[in-house]
């Protein structure tokens, strides 16, 4: 055989970790593992930053994913030294939040809880949802982590403890109680007399329920409840008992897994291959108050560092810090102290980690580890279903690529102008929001539905054309045939046909089929597809008819929503543009004090000078351009 019959294949340079090693230091920081294109893949902390990288390379007969696949993949590590590995564990935090790497724990739902807050140092206080703790003496609960339970405490404040919801510039401004008054959920401090005593004891009750002492509460509301029927009080007496009703109704809810009255958090994982499932059960004053399953894709790296990461990000983002951290591993050397000592410092009180091996303490672990592998299997069966709807998507729709990144455009406008539009985003069923874009028309003035969506799909497609976004792997558009030629058109001329799929969903039709009410009957929903003359019929109540009809209902709503928003804006804006001396800083200003068109026209000249800013001069031609017959009135008069 000749040489020029053979071709020699090009083996791929492996990553000389050797070369690496040798100019990293035995200090404590964080490495940064980066790929042949420079991208950040990983990053972790360690005590002695040489030993930790150089395990990941030691022939030890490793059969973990990562070890095999570190020298195919990377391309260079780099360091960071810092004091100590307390210091080590904050860096990685911030990095990993900064840099987002492919193998590192980013946590989905990574954001800041929403919090109940009482300022008792304001006049008349009140329960108000933050999403963000500030130094200002104010009492926080919180955070939670779920809407429902924090639904449901609201409710019960509102219900029991009477205190206002309104913000303090509404407390303010009103001239008559609102609705909530009415229906005997807040006394009315914005105009009527109110005890201010029995309104701070009503607050201090309020405080105790959310601090989870309901057990202490119970027992003082008893106490009122049998001083009042003892003074004849009978109305009053029966609003004490409706509060111990309810929030005894709440602690039956909370199931006791501890005499101890101590916050604990106890966390569970469960792992197969490199999906992960990262559980957590909170106890809050002994009573277990919920449990929160963290579901981890691409985690190719050990247990104890993917655990560690994980505890790094939750708490170092606005997480309420218990007592105790019950974990089901043991960390690293020196991370355990690392992390007691962060811990102790955000919370401002001593916090205990603990991997308890016997006890209440331990059994609670196991119930996360067993709740862990629920949700693997739940997380699993949910993946194998969308896998298998995308599947006969695909089939039935024949289509080239699986439809994992789905995204439909559609049209708005009312008599021309604006006219906008909208695109939305799913990717594996689900909306993808922080993917949505809005436009605006800028080439089409009159109403054209087609030429409008032939514009939006360029503005779009161009940048999947130019490389600058990922391409959808099916466009979805609304409307039939004609829709459905533009998007064709516009893919044929960047093209992308051959990358990207393309179908129309035309919403059903009315057919008459007699001269009575009866006889009128609607067709089922169409899809069309491109080199077909006739429309595909999906199967009623399909799974695969209802994504697309989600998906399509999803961009007529952001559409409507922001076609909505721009009239808006239109009409405010140029009804107060007219008025002389009226800038755009004034008319930010009277929009914050009124909140709205009709308040500010309704104002008289003194309530229009209450505004800051805003003195006599402005606000006689603010109240002359709404008012003219008034005015003239008003200066014809002796």
């Amino acid at each position: 055989m000749s040489n020029t019959d053979t071709t020699a294949k090009k083996v791929p340079k492996l990553f000389d970790h050797k070369s690496a090693l040798e100019i990293i230091p035995h200090e404590p920081g964080c490495y940064l593992m980066k790929d042949k294109q420079g991208r950040i893949i990983y990053i972790g902390k360690a005590k002695d930053l040489k030993n930790r990288v150089r395990n990941y390379f030691q022939k030890s007969g490793d059969s973990r994913a990562f070890v095999k696949m570190l020298p195919h993949v990377l391309h260079e590590i780099e360091t960071i030294i810092t004091r100590n590995e307390k210091e080590a564990l904050i860096l990685e935090n911030t990095l990993i939040k900064r840099h987002k790497p492919r193998y590192n724990v980013l946590l989905k739902d990574d954001k800041y809880y929403a919090s109940l807050r009482i300022d008792t140092k304001s006049d008349w206080p009140r329960v108000e949802v933050v999403r963000r703790k500030a130094n200002d003496n104010a009492k926080y609960f919180g955070p939670y982590s779920s809407g429902g339970a924090m639904r449901q405490t609201l409710n019960v404040l509102n219900r029991h403890f009477q205190l206002r919801t309104c913000s303090d510039s509404v407390l303010n401004n009103r001239t008559r109680p609102c609705l909530q008054y009415q229906i005997k959920r807040c006394p009315g401090p914005c105009v009527l007399d109110v005890d201010e005593a029995l309104y701070s004891q009503h607050v201090k009750d309020a405080i105790l329920f959310l601090e989870g002492k309901g057990t202490e509460l119970v027992e003082k509301l008893t106490s009122k409840m049998l001083v009042a029927s003892d003074e004849l009080e009978f109305e009053l007496a029966a609003h004490y008992r409706d509060q111990i009703e309810s929030i005894s109704k709440v602690l039956e809810t909370q199931k006791v897994v501890t005499t101890e009255e101590i916050d604990r958090d106890a966390f569970g994982f469960y792992r197969e291959g490199e999906h992960v499932v990262v559980q957590l059960m909170t106890v809050r004053r002994g009573r277990l108050e919920g449990a929160k399953s963290f579901p981890l894709q691409d985690q190719a790296f050990p247990d104890v560092e993917i655990l560690s990461s994980f505890l790094s990000v939750y708490y170092q983002s606005g997480r309420l810090i218990p007592d105790e951290v019950l974990l089901p591993m043991e960390l690293d050397e020196g991370e355990h102290e690392a992390f007691t000592e962060l811990l102790s410092e955000l919370k401002e009180s001593k916090v205990k980690l603990l991997v308890p091996k016997r006890g209440t303490k331990k059994a609670l672990v196991d119930t996360a580890h067993v709740n862990a592998e629920q949700a693997f299997k739940t997380k699993h069966d949910e993946d194998e279903r969308i896998e298998d709807m995308m599947e006969k998507l695909q089939q039935k729709l024949s289509l080239t690529n699986m439809p994992n990144h789905i995204e439909c455009y559609d049209i708005s406008n009312f008599q021309g102008d604006p006219i906008v539009g909208s695109q939305v985003v799913f990717k594996d069923t689900k909306p993808s929001k922080k993917d949505y874009r809005r436009f605006k028309m800028k080439e089409v003035t009159s109403q054209n539905d087609f030429a409008s969506m032939h514009e939006l799909l360029t503005r779009r497609l161009t940048k999947v054309a130019n490389g600058e976004d990922d391409a959808p792997d099916l466009i979805v558009v609304d409307g039939g045939k004609g829709q459905l030629g533009q998007a064709v058109a516009v893919l044929d001329d960047l093209g992308l046909s051959s990358v990207i799929d393309v179908v129309s969903l035309a919403k059903s039709r009315v057919d008459k089929v007699g001269f009575q009410d009866a006889d009128v009957t609607r067709s089922p929903e169409r899809v069309f597809i491109p080199g077909r003359k006739n429309p595909i019929v999906l199967k009623q109540n399909s799974s695969e008819l209802y994504l697309l009809q989600r998906v399509r209902d999803e961009a007529h709503r952001v559409a409507i929503t922001f076609h909505k928003q721009l009239r808006s804006k239109q009409a405010m804006r140029s009804s107060l543009d007219d008025v002389p001396g009226v800038g755009k800083h004034t008319r930010k200003l009277l929009l914050k004090h009124f909140g709205s068109l009709k308040k500010i026209k309704a104002a008289n000249i003194d309530e229009i000078k209450q505004v800051t800013g805003i003195g006599e001069k402005t606000a006689k031609a603010i109240f002359a351009y709404f008012h003219p017959t008034t005015t003239t009135i008003q200066e014809e008069s002796p």
